[in-house]
C-alpha cells in the first residue's frame, strides 16, 4: 500500500476502529496509526483482517504510505492530545495535505488550529462525528467545517461512510469555514443533553408519580414512538426499561443514578450564554447532571426535607397522554434553543450555516435523529430566514395543542413533588418569549437604582439612555451603558 494508502486514521479506540472498518468495507484503503503500536497490529490482524487496512509504526510511516493529496484523521481525545499531534504532523505533510479532526474538540480550539495549519500550507477540517460507535461502523452524521479548499478533497470519503436519510440524501455536507463543523456538533451534543433530560424526567413521572414498573414504562415510551415522538432515543429507551440482568431484575434499578459528561452540554451553555441566547432548557440539563452526581448529600437531604411523597393524583391515562405532550412540547423547545444558537453564531463568525440543511443531516445516523427533524427541514425551506422555529405555523399549531397537557404535567409534577427543571424550564421560556412584556422594565429600574446603570423608555428611541436620581441624593452621575 505504499504510496497508495487513501487516507490515514489515528486513534483505534471504539469510534476510531469503527470508522476504519467503515472506510475500507467502502472501497477505501485506509493506513492506521495508533499511538501504542501494538494496538494497529492487532486490528490488522483482527477486526480487520482481510480488508484494505495497514498498520503504521510511527506517523513518518503512515504518512509515507498515502497517496497525494494526504488526508489524515484524528480520533483521539479531545485538547492537548490533538495540537500534539497536529504539531507533529505538519513538519511530514506538504502543501495541499488534509489534516481531519474528527473528535469533539471545542471549536474556538478547532478556529486556532485551522489557522496555523492553513499558515503551513495545508489544509485543516474539524469534523463533528455523531451515532455512537454503531454509527461510526455503519454510517454517522458527518458534520465538516474548516478550510473551505479541504471539501472537495474529502467530500467522496466523508460522504462515502455517512448515513443516508430513508430517500437517500447523504447525512453529510460542508458546514462552513473555520470551527463551524464542531460548533454545530457541540450544539447537537448539547440538543442530545437536553433530549435525554426530559426523556429522563418523563420516565419519573410514569415510575415514581404513577407507580408504573419499568416494563410498563416501556410500553408507553414504545407506543410514543409510533407517533410524532418517533426517535432513537426515545426507541432506545422503551429497550433499557425492558432489559433485565441474569437474576431478572430490571438492569435499570440497578443502575445508580449519577450522570456523567464529557463537556460539549457545559461548551453549548456556555456559549449560548457569551452569546446572550437562552438555552435554559441544556443548561438545566446540565445542570440536573451536576445534582445528580450529590448522591450522598440527596440521600441525606431525602430523610431530612419536608416535601410530597411524589405521588400524581388524577386519572392515569389521562396524565399519560398529559406527560406525551408535555415531552414533545419541551423536545420542540430543544430545537427551537439550540437552533437559536445556531443562527447567532452563524452571525458571530459569518458563517453560513444552512440550518435546514443540518436538520437533514440529522435525520439519520447520529444521537438525536428523530421523525420530527423533517418539519425542522420543511420550515427553513419555507423560510430560510426564520427567527425562531416557534415562529412557524407547524410548530405554532403543535404548541398551542400541547398546552393543556404540558401545564397539567408541570403543575401535577410540582404538586407531587416530582423534579422537572427541564420540563417546567421549556414551559417557563415559552411563556417567556411569547410576553410582550417581561419584568425587566423593573430589573433595569433596581439596578439604575443602585449602580445609576440607566435605562430606555418605551416612548424614546431604542438606544438613548436616562438615569434617574432616585432618591434626591444621588446627583446626575451614571455609569457607562453596555452588555456584558
Amino acid at each position: 500500500m505504499d504510496g497508495s494508502g487513501d487516507i490515514g486514521l489515528v486513534g483505534l479506540a471504539v469510534m476510531g476502529a469503527n470508522l476504519a472498518l467503515n472506510m475500507a468495507d467502502h472501497g477505501f484503503s485506509v493506513v492506521v496509526y495508533n499511538r501504542t503500536v501494538s494496538k494497529a497490529d492487532e486490528f490488522v490482524s483482527g477486526p480487520a483482517r482481510g480488508k484494505s487496512v495497514a498498520a503504521a509504526h510511527s506517523l513518518e510511516e503512515m504518512v509515507g504510505r498515502l497517496s497525494r493529496p494526504r488526508k489524515i484523521m484524528l480520533m483521539i481525545k479531545a485538547g492537548k492530545p490533538v495540537d500534539d499531534f497536529v504539531d507533529s504532523l505538519l513538519p511530514l505533510l506538504a502543501a495541499g495535505d488534509c489534516i481531519i479532526d474528527g473528535g469533539n474538540s471545542h471549536y474556538k480550539d478547532t478556529m486556532r488550529r485551522a489557522k496555523r495549519v492553513e499558515a503551513a500550507g495545508m489544509l485543516y477540517v474539524g469534523c463533528g462525528v455523531s451515532g455512537g460507535e454503531d454509527g461510526a461502523r455503519n454510517g454517522p452524521s458527518l458534520m465538516p467545517g474548516g478550510s473551505a479548499a479541504a471539501w472537495p478533497v474529502v467530500k467522496p470519503l466523508l460522504q462515502s461512510i455517512c448515513a443516508r436519510t430513508p430517500d437517500g440524501f447523504p447525512c453529510c455536507e460542508w458546514v462552513g469555514d473555520s470551527g463551524a463543523g464542531h460548533f454545530v456538533k457541540m450544539t447537537h451534543n448539547g440538543i442530545e443533553y437536553g433530549d435525554l433530560q426530559i426523556i429522563g424526567e418523563s420516565y419519573q413521572f410514569l415510575r415514581d408519580g404513577l407507580g408504573m414498573d419499568p416494563a410498563q414504562c416501556a410500553t408507553v415510551f414504545r407506543s410514543w414512538n409510533e407517533g410524532d415522538l418517533d426517535s432513537y432515543l426515545v426507541e432506545i429507551t422503551a429497550d433499557i426499561l425492558d432489559h433485565k440482568d441474569s437474576g431478572g431484575s430490571y438492569l435499570v434499578d440497578t443502575i445508580l443514578d449519577v450522570s456523567g459528561q464529557k463537556g460539549t452540554g457545559k461548551w453549548t451553555s456556555e456559549s449560548s450564554l457569551d452569546m446572550g441566547v437562552p438555552v435554559t432548557l441544556i443548561a438545566e440539563a446540565v445542570f440536573s447532571r451536576c445534582l445528580s452526581s450529590e448522591r450522598n448529600e440527596r440521600v441525606l437531604a431525602s430523610k431530612t426535607l419536608a416535601g410530597p411523597d411524589r405521588q400524581v393524583v388524577g386519572d392515569k391515562k389521562e396524565c399519560i397522554s398529559g406527560l406525551r405532550y408535555a415531552l414533545y412540547a419541551s423536545k420542540i423547545i430543544s430545537y427551537a434553543q439550540g437552533f437559536m444558537l445556531l443562527r447567532r453564531a452563524a452571525r458571530e463568525y459569518s458563517w453560513d450555516l444552512n440550518l435546514g440543511a443540518l436538520a437533514l443531516m440529522w435525520r439519520a445516523g447520529c444521537i438525536i435523529r428523530s421523525k420530527f427533524l423533517d418539519r425542522i427541514k420543511q420550515a427553513y425551506v419555507a423560510n430560510a430566514g426564520l427567527e425562531s422555529l416557534l415562529l412557524d405555523g407547524y410548530f405554532r399549531t403543535v404548541l398551542a395543542q400541547c398546552q393543556d397537557g404540558w401545564r397539567k404535567t408541570v403543575a401535577a409534577a410540582a404538586h407531587a413533588g416530582i423534579p422537572v427543571p427541564a420540563i417546567s424550564a421549556a414551559l417557563a421560556f415559552y411563556d417567556g418569549y411569547r410576553c410582550d412584556r417581561l419584568p425587566a422594565n423593573l430589573l433595569q429600574a433596581q439596578r439604575d437604582y443602585f449602580g445609576a446603570h440607566t435605562y430606555e423608555r418605551v416612548d424614546r428611541p431604542r438606544g438613548t439612555f436616562f438615569h434617574t436620581d432616585w432618591t434626591g441624593k444621588g446627583g446626575q452621575a451614571a455609569s457607562g451603558s453596555y452588555n456584558a
